[in-house]
Formats: structure tokens, sequence, C-alpha cells
């Protein structure tokens, strides 16, 4: 009786682990909104030793998207097949060129583009066609997508990074950005990256 019962037990913890592994990834009704902590993202650490250098990140396979080393991170959620995103591909670039060549803003702002249900080979292809110098991930799975609400593209979330690694959500909204230092300029703003705030 005791080995049967021992054996049920051993078989009902297998069946629990399996159940466990197989969950569907968490996903959101809704997108992050102003205010609140970002989902827990992890994405692959950039093969591109430029891409690693630019986020401030050198060791592990992973990293989180608060471990980037800025006082503001954007992320735009995009898709290659997104007409939308094609179009507002120059006045990302833009963006990203204007705050590069700020060296008040340079070290303390970053762009990273998460394309979803894009594979790498696809993501690449977006890269090289519309010349993009920041770093893309792939979400081919759709779980980073899922964790944002499953929101439509683009999609740009801004989360302001503090000294003491605590962070939030300053900017969740639809749409392109359409003019480049406006949205900066709205940025720093809602950052108060202006002010000294930030890292």
């Amino acid at each position: 009786m005791r080995i049967i019962v021992k054996i049920n037990l051993h078989l009902l913890i297998i069946i629990c682990c399996i159940v466990f592994m197989h969950q569907p990834v968490m996903a959101r009704s809704n997108p992050p909104e102003k205010g609140e902590m970002l989902p827990d993202l992890t994405l692959a650490l950039p093969a591109n030793p430029v891409h690693r250098d630019y986020l401030g990140l050198s060791k592990g396979d992973t990293f989180k998207i608060s471990e980037i080393k800025a006082g503001v991170v954007i992320i735009e959620i995009f898709s290659m097949y997104c007409p939308y995103c094609q179009r507002d591909a120059p006045n990302v670039n833009s963006l990203f060129n204007m705050i590069e060549g700020n060296s008040g803003l340079k070290d303390k702002i970053k762009i990273i583009g998460i394309g979803a249900g894009n594979s790498s080979f696809e993501v690449d292809i977006f890269r090289k066609k519309y010349n993009v110098l920041f770093p893309l991930f792939p979400d081919n799975e759709f779980i980073i997508h899922k964790r944002v609400g499953e929101v439509r593209t683009p999609y740009f979330i801004a989360l302001k990074i503090n000294r003491d690694g605590s962070h939030k959500v300053i900017y969740s909204k639809l749409g392109g950005i359409e003019k480049a230092d406006q949205f900066l300029e709205l940025l720093l703003k809602l950052s108060e990256l202006d002010k000294g705030g930030g890292r």
C-alpha cells in the first residue's frame, strides 16, 4: 500500500511539473500604463559588440531591459511587415541620430526595437533596408508582445531607469513618432533628464 502511495505521489509530482512547464506565457490584456513598472522582459545579449557597448552590457547570455545603462530606454514594438513601421523608420533613425549627436544625451537615452512575430532573419532584413543602427531583437514567438499587451505596431514605450535600479513607464502609446525633435522634447520633459534626472 505504501509503495502504491509513493508511486502515485511521484506520478502526481511529474504530472504537475509537465503541466507547469507547458503553461502559456502570461499575457497582459492592456499595454503598460504611465507610472507602472515594465513587465519583466528578458532578451538575448546582442551578438554585435557595437550593440552590446551601446547598451552598456557585456556579461551573460541574456539581459533585462531595465539593466540597460541609461536614464531612459525607448522601446519600439515593430513588425517588418507593418507599413506604418516602414514609413516611420526614417523618423526613428532621426531620433537616434539626434540623441547620438548630443554629447549630453547619448549616454542617457538608448533605443531598442523588438520585432513582434519577426525572426532574426526578418529583423535583419528590416535593419538593412532602413539602415537601422540601434539594436533590434526578434520576438518570433510573440513572447515579449504578449507581455506588453499584444499591442498593434508601431508602439512606443519609454522607460525611466533610476540610479537605484528601479524603473517606471513614462510613455506608452500606439503610433509613429512623426517629428523626432518634438518626441525627444516630450521625453526629456517626462523623464526630467534635462533637470539631471535618471542615471
